[in-house]
This record gives structure tokens, C-alpha cells and sequence, in this order.
């Protein structure tokens, strides 16, 4: 027996404005992605690939269609019932990073769990655990200001994974960093993926980010154009050609 798909997109569409000044973003989509997946968005400018990402995670509603997550009708839930979606089973990484200038890296990384009720020593060891797991055990009392951009980045992703979430949604989380802190922060999600079973769905626009992903989906004028699982041999030859440093010091 088959495993129920984790989304479930059916004939999605997003339209936006009225009448003459419509536009539709998104013109049918069919998608489903399972638990564990590792999925690269891709799509040039105006594709619709942004609004995909943010319907995926329930920061925007569609127009028509279906959006299943885990069996549960999104497309049905208000703004409250969303927003509890957001906060129990998704995790968000922006190109960004959206981190507060004056507040330290670990007290960035406990402001999820301010919705859940936890003590303060709870959210410590949650966020001081979260730190660590992405390589900055030592960072912990630095502002935003006091680290690299890559740093940055492993902040906002410690930030997104505190909570354990079943979805972690990442908005060209490279997109302002180096090529070598690039292979770095990507290592980082393919081990978030492979280790704890984290499902990603990260949109991108440069082929070599995409290439970390198992799978790749291209949006074109609001629909899917391609969809396609790259093989093991793809993925081994991509890895291959990337020498990362095992630092966190970028």
C-alpha cells in the first residue's frame, strides 16, 4: 500500500486583480510531493514559481483548486487556521535571512517557540540544540551584525528547523551568498533531508543549486513544463564536481 502524498496539488490556480488588469499566476497546477522529498522549484521571472512557493507555504490562498496538505484541505482553512499550519509543520529560509539586527543568534532562534508555550529553559535548549546542529555551537551570543552572510543563513535555517517542522520551504536560500558558502549551506539542507527526514522544497533560479535537489519541477506560464526525479548517478556526478569546506566560519 502506497504512502499518502504529503501535498497535493489539483488544477491550483491564482489569479490576481479583476477584470482587465487580472493576472493569472498560476494557470492549473498538478503537483504531489511525498514525505522526504527534496524539490527545487524552478522558473524564470513572472513564471509563477514565487507564488507557487507561497501557496505551498500557506502565506497566500488559491483562487481554484485543491491544495491537500497531508489530507488536510488548505484552500478551506481561514487566516488563523493557516497561520497554526505555519507555526506547527512548516519552516521557512528566505534569501534574506530576516533575522533581527539587534537580538543574538540564539534569541533569534527561540522566537518561533514563543508561540508554543515553552519555558525559557526549554527554548534554550531547543535553540542552543539548533545552533549546534548546523555548526554554530560558539555563535550563540552574536548579533546578526557580527556574522557572515553564510553564518547568517545557518542562523535563519536553525530558526526554521527549532520546531521540528515535517516542511522546510526555502526562497533562493543562496542568493546572496559566495560559491563556496553556497556548497556549504546546501551540504547543510541535503543533510537536513537525508538525516532527519526533513522534507525541502527550495525555489531557485541557478542550475547548480537545483542540482543538490532529487527532483526538479519547472514552472512556465503558471504550469508545470517539466518534472523530472534525477537519477543516483546525476546526483553523485553533481556532488562530484563540489569540494566544500567543512567551516562555519563563512
Amino acid at each position: 500500500m502506497s504512502t499518502p502524498p504529503l501535498i497535493e496539488l489539483r488544477q491550483l490556480t491564482k489569479t490576481y486583480g479583476h477584470g482587465e488588469a487580472a493576472f493569472q499566476a498560476l494557470r492549473g497546477i498538478d503537483l504531489t510531493i511525498h514525505q522526504g522529498e527534496f524539490v527545487a522549484i524552478m522558473g524564470h521571472s513572472g513564471s509563477g514559481k514565487s507564488t507557487l512557493m507561497n501557496t505551498l507555504g500557506c502565506l497566500d490562498t488559491p483562487t481554484t483548486g485543491s491544495y491537500l496538505y497531508e489530507g488536510i484541505p488548505v484552500e478551506t482553512l481561514d487566516a488563523d487556521q493557516r497561520s497554526l499550519l505555519r507555526r506547527h509543520a512548516l519552516g521557512f529560509v528566505f534569501q534574506g535571512f530576516n533575522l533581527l539586527a539587534r537580538t543574538s543568534a540564539l534569541e533569534n532562534v527561540e522566537l518561533p517557540l514563543l508561540y508554543r508555550g515553552l519555558s525559557r529553559r526549554e527554548r534554550h535548549e531547543k535553540a542552543l540544540a539548533a545552533l549546534t546542529s548546523v555548526g554554530l555551537p560558539t555563535k550563540v551570543r552574536n548579533t546578526p551584525a557580527e556574522l557572515s552572510g553564510g553564518q547568517q543563513q545557518r542562523v535563519a535555517i536553525a530558526r526554521a528547523i527549532v520546531t521540528e517542522p515535517s516542511t522546510l520551504f526555502a526562497d533562493e536560500p543562496t542568493g546572496n551568498l559566495d560559491t563556496a558558502t553556497t556548497h556549504e549551506i546546501m551540504n547543510l539542507l541535503v543533510q537536513l533531508n537525508t538525516g532527519r527526514g526533513i522534507t525541502i522544497i527550495m525555489v531557485t533560479h541557478e542550475d547548480d543549486v537545483a542540482a543538490y535537489a532529487k527532483r526538479v519541477v519547472r514552472i512556465q506560464d503558471g504550469l508545470v513544463s517539466e518534472d523530472r526525479t534525477r537519477t543516483p548517478a546525476e546526483r553523485a556526478a553533481s556532488s562530484a564536481t563540489v569540494h566544500p569546506s567543512r567551516s562555519a566560519d563563512r
